[in-house]
């Protein structure tokens, strides 16, 4: 039986998470998650891939203000603008607008990353939709409303890497919105279809193809390569390039979950393309470090 281990939701996309013991679900994702994302003059986004400092920024959202704290610069408390000026912004392939959050909250931004950047908000008339097998919408995420992962499939990969002569990574390496227990075969994530938890109800949407993030300790903003991503490579090829860790989910039910919510699986897929059978049989064992802060 598989339950609810913790969930996590990041207010401004490419910084640090919130965990919390409960959120509601909307149609988007948990509430708060990607509502807010740093983007250039011309509205393409900042992300970790480039601007691993974004990691260490502290974003806390209470009631209409959200704080913003990153090593070296005063923390700035901002009223949140829920409609106003609209600034360009894009994720990938969307295109469209968001609510400019403010000079402060641009300055401040700006002094952090050290290039002209603005905050924006997720607008009253934002439209996305999402690709995959269930499709859906999502705000400022790099594609899909969840990403969901297993405690078993990072103890797995944590036992390869000390197998290697390394060292254990904790899962925020991985932004998940939705961590799972309970199950004891590594990466079953990957064959759930359709799932419930709570009063929610979500459909798998695709494989989480992994970029260069996993590599940055998300507790400093500094790269820490090349680990989890050199071992994932070695078992975890999706056919279509890339590694892969978790998979992308739509709400297909809004709803609440709780961290101890027991997960219903509604269908299964067969067994995961990018998971290799002819691997050996490891022998090391790791213990799964402390998540940052």
């Amino acid at each position: 039986m598989a339950r609810i281990a913790r969930l996590t939701y990041y207010p401004v996309k490419g910084c640090a998470g919130t965990s919390v013991p409960v959120t509601d679900v909307g149609p988007a994702g948990p509430t708060h998650d990607r509502a807010f994302q740093v983007v250039a003059p011309d509205g393409d986004f900042r992300s970790q891939r480039r601007y691993p400092v974004l990691a260490a920024v502290r974003p806390r959202v209470s009631g209409e203000r959200l704080t913003l704290s990153a090593p070296g610069v005063e923390d700035l408390v901002v009223d949140v603008r829920r409609d106003g000026p609209r600034h360009p912004a894009s994720t990938f392939s969307w295109h469209g607008d968001g609510i400019h959050q403010g000079a402060a909250a641009a300055e401040w931004f700006s002094a952090v990353l050290g290039l002209p950047s603005v905050l924006v908000g997720v607008a009253p008339d934002h439209e996305r939709v999402t690709s995959g097998e269930h499709p859906g919408t999502a705000a400022f995420a790099d594609g899909h409303a969840l990403l969901i992962a297993s405690e078993s499939s990072l103890d797995n990969l944590n036992e390869r890497i000390v197998a290697r002569g390394g060292e254990p990574v904790p899962m925020d390496r991985f932004r998940a919105n939705v961590i799972l227990s309970g199950w004891p075969e590594p990466h079953r994530e990957d064959d759930v279809r359709v799932m419930s938890a709570g009063t929610a109800k979500f459909g798998y949407a695709q494989q989480c193809v992994r970029c260069t993030v996993p590599m940055v300790d998300q507790a400093t903003g500094a790269k820490a390569g090349p680990e989890p991503i050199r071992t994932l490579a070695g078992y975890r090829r999706h056919p279509d390039g890339g590694v892969v860790f978790g998979m992308k989910a739509a709400v297909l039910r809004p709803g609440q979950v709780a961290v101890g919510d027991e997960v219903i699986v509604h269908s299964w897929a067969g067994p995961s393309p990018s998971t290799a059978a002819a691997e050996p049989p490891l022998t090391a064992t790791a213990s799964r470090p402390a998540e940052s802060a």
